[in-house]
């Protein structure tokens, strides 16, 4: 199974692809990303595009979809909705499954512990893809780690 995890942002949304086949596989990692002098909506069709040549290439059968966290800046957390739901649209558009996850219950599932640092959860993610460096930037070790979840069941 072709799993692809994404963490949404209006600078970068990260993705990760693992193929699940025999054991989790590796793929593909990396970020896509806008420029902050371009229009809003400028920046959700290009984020629209690019996922759709991922989609495009990878045919995956399940997305995993991280939910929004809204902290202490609206303004964020409003363009990463609107990110979201371009990437929820796109996804539906090519019939793929979506699910959604807090950042806390990746965490949990796969440390077992939702308070997790970022570095427990980079170690995972390198232990579990068998890969010798920990995926940069961040926001594509952490597509990775929602497409992991994909493979596990909640603790």
């Amino acid at each position: 199974m072709i799993i692809l995890g994404l963490d949404p942002g209006i600078a970068r949304t990260g993705y990760g692809i693992i193929n699940t086949k025999e054991i989790h596989q590796f793929v593909q990692c990396g970020c896509i990303t806008t420029l902050p002098i371009h229009a809003l909506e400028h920046r959700l069709n290009d984020i629209a595009d690019d996922l759709t040549s991922i989609i495009t290439t990878h045919r995956p059968d399940i997305a995993i979809v991280e939910e929004i966290f809204f902290g202490k800046n609206a303004k964020t957390a409003i363009s990463t909705a609107h990110v979201r739901g371009v990437l929820l649209q796109i996804l539906t558009a090519h019939h793929i499954p979506i699910q959604g996850l807090t950042p806390l219950q990746i965490k949990s599932r796969l440390t077992g512990y939702g308070a997790a640092t970022k570095a427990q959860i980079q170690h995972v993610i390198t232990r579990q893809l068998h890969l010798s460096h920990i995926p940069q930037p961040d926001d594509a070790a952490d597509a990775l780690a929602a497409a992991l979840c994909a493979t596990t069941t909640t603790i």
